[in-house]
């Protein structure tokens, strides 16, 4: 294989994995309406259907929200009938936040068409191919998180000023 076909396929994968995020974007878009929800709001669902009942803290942590943020969003979706939010049976001190059933059917009505489009998609996979798909997913979210963690440490770019 010569360095301009390999060169090729790198700018191609690049370009696909940009569309790829921005199908993803459009898509979650699209769900968010249909649930009535924000993007923020949906991803703080999402996290709590994946993982469960879930502490505030870690919810701050995940979606990368203030303490206060976090606070203002669960008050704003427990309002709603979104979620509910229970003492921790651990420490009754803390609480934990948890996508209420109604909610959490509604949301899966709405995303189970795209899992099971998806298990289709890669049923003709064969078991090294997935692998191959697992470690590219696994070295693409490892970069992500590192320059989230980057750009977070930055200062923001003061715009431009007009002349």
């Amino acid at each position: 294989m010569s360095s301009d076909s390999r060169d090729n396929l790198e700018q191609r994968l690049g370009e696909q994995v940009r569309a790829f995020q921005r199908a993803v974007d459009q898509g979650d878009d699209e769900i968010a309406r249909l649930l009535g929800l924000n993007r923020t709001d949906l991803r703080c669902l999402d996290l709590l259907l994946q993982a469960g009942p879930t502490a505030p803290g870690r919810l701050a942590t995940e979606l990368g929200l203030t303490t206060g943020s976090v606070t203002a969003m669960l008050d704003r979706m427990e309002k709603s009938g979104y979620i509910s939010r229970t003492p921790d049976p651990g420490d009754r001190r803390k609480v934990v936040v948890q996508a209420r059933p109604e909610i959490a059917d509604q949301a899966w009505q709405v995303m189970l068409p795209l899992i099971e489009d998806s298990t289709r998609s890669i049923a003709g996979y064969s078991e090294d191919d997935l692998k191959l798909l697992l470690d590219f997913f696994e070295r693409a979210i490892g970069i992500q998180e590192r320059q989230i963690d980057r750009l977070r440490a930055m200062t923001p770019a003061k715009p431009a000023k007009k002349r």
